[in-house]
């Protein structure tokens, strides 16, 4: 009898990579942009985005060395709340990585476009590009999670290279005659804050990475907690640092209006062949962040198939353990994304599909907060009893900061979300029915949810 060999997992460099390479995409290179209509202030939404998604990792360190289990905020959520809970935040959570991918491919073609012009013209050979990117990828995650780790590696040192250059190089070259009004809204220093903030809340989805195939990981109770600050923390410098720099070394006018902000900082502080570096950087951090979401983008149905709560074939995994069934699926939903909308113009299809990827991710976000409050209260062998009431005020914070990021979101986002959510509900009823049907499966993910390893003391 053959014996299968042992799967190669993360370590903490993969897995802090898969964090900060999934956060770093596409979005930070386009954000200075959108944000030059706020002025500074936006740095103000930057401290408070960067403040919220750290206590989510807190929030989400615990959980993981609580409940080292593949899924991440699914996981959580259906443990402290049930099925159905944990159906609502997998299939949300599947929708925000699948439709978000779409959108970090059509950002991975326009910044390529800056080197292979045709390609902001010929909007059939951008869609072409895009999808045949998204199937590189996917085969290269279907083939092992270690080797989409690896190309996450890689890629994250690289696109580092160029954020750092206008990060820390860029603010030996700032005017202050560049940053112009400190609120440049017209609106109140609050609604400012509040709609700057929503904009730079996408620019730190991802920071749950490392959670979500915690039995990929080594050591998991003490990698992920690691990797998911550090990677939080070090992103959240990054970020506010380069927006510094950007807003000092652009005049207000010209960046309301730039479609690469970080290249028009590079040539304005070191001239064009640094415009063309942070352009390849930018290309490369959205192929980085497209590999990195991909890898995910099977994980949560598995880890719901497994419970039940998703169809069973989304359960089936290849030789090298890689969920391939939620890969091709996933894959299959964001090309005919791509293609649906290929017609129009790159910053429509990539702004209103950030937004509702963003709402549905912070769903999630707000459940798993929720989930350690509720499991700090039914469950306290599972955590350090010493810290309790610490922990219990980081998830209050990190609960309170996902409501108000909803909000942020708009109306029509929050609506438009909101449908998509419940346009999963027949699909629950359809489980509970098929598991009506067939009582012996019921039965079996009954005893693998009592199976499963008890918690360690955080």
């Amino acid at each position: 009898m053959s014996v299968r060999p042992a799967r190669r997992k993360l370590g903490l460099w993969m897995a802090t990579a898969l964090v900060v390479g999934n956060m770093i995409g596409s979005g930070v290179f386009l954000l200075p942009s959108s944000l030059a209509e706020y002025g500074p202030i936006s740095l103000v939404a930057w401290g408070f985005t960067a403040a919220g998604a750290i206590l989510l990792a807190l929030v989400f360190a615990r959980l993981s060395r609580a409940y080292p289990r593949t899924g991440g905020p699914y996981a959580y959520a259906r443990r402290a709340f049930g099925d159905f809970v944990g159906f609502q935040t997998a299939w949300g959570y599947w929708i925000a990585v699948w439709a978000g991918n779409a959108a970090i491919a059509v950002a991975f073609v326009g910044y390529t476009a800056h080197f292979w012009g045709e390609l902001a013209d010929n909007k059939v050979l951008a869609a072409g590009v895009g999808v045949a990117t998204i199937w590189l990828l996917t085969a290269v995650n279907a083939y092992g999670v270690r080797q989409g780790g690896a190309v996450q590696v890689v890629t994250t040192v690289i696109k580092l290279v160029p954020l750092l250059l206008i990060a820390v190089g860029g603010l030996f070259f700032v005017k202050s005659g560049n940053f112009g009004e400190f609120n440049a809204s017209g609106d109140s220093a609050f609604g400012a804050v509040t709609g700057a903030a929503a904009l730079t809340l996408w620019a730190f989805i991802g920071l749950e990475s490392a959670t979500v195939p915690a039995e990929d990981v080594r050591d998991p109770e003490k990698t992920i907690p690691r990797a998911t600050v550090a990677g939080t923390a070090l992103t959240a410098l990054i970020y506010i640092l380069g927006t510094v720099a950007v807003l000092g070394l652009v005049p207000a006018a010209a960046l309301a209006s730039s479609t690469a902000p970080f290249a028009d900082a590079a040539d304005a502080a070191f001239g064009g062949w640094a415009a063309d570096l942070v352009a390849a950087g930018a290309a490369i951090s959205a192929f980085g962040a497209l590999n990195g979401w991909i890898l995910l983008q099977g994980q949560i149905p598995l880890a719901a198939a497994r419970d039940g709560l998703f169809p069973r074939a989304f359960a089936r995994t290849g030789r090298g353990g890689t969920p391939v069934v939620g890969l091709v699926v996933s894959s299959v939903l964001v090309s005919g994304l791509m293609l649906l909308n290929y017609n129009a113009s790159l910053v429509d299809q990539f702004t209103f599909i950030i937004l509702l990827a963003t709402l549905t991710t912070v769903i999630p976000y707000a459940y798993a907060a929720a989930a350690e409050l509720v499991l700090l209260a039914t469950d306290r062998p599972a955590f350090s009893r010493g810290r309790l009431t610490r922990s219990a005020v980081v998830a209050l914070l990190a609960f309170a900061y996902s409501v108000w990021a909803i909000g942020g979101a708009g109306q029509e986002v929050v609506f438009k979300g909101t449908l998509l959510i419940f346009a999963g509900m027949p699909v629950y009823a359809w489980l509970k029915y098929r598991d009506q049907r067939d009582p012996a499966r019921a039965v079996e993910t009954a005893r693998a949810d009592e199976s499963e390893p008890p918690a360690q003391a955080a």
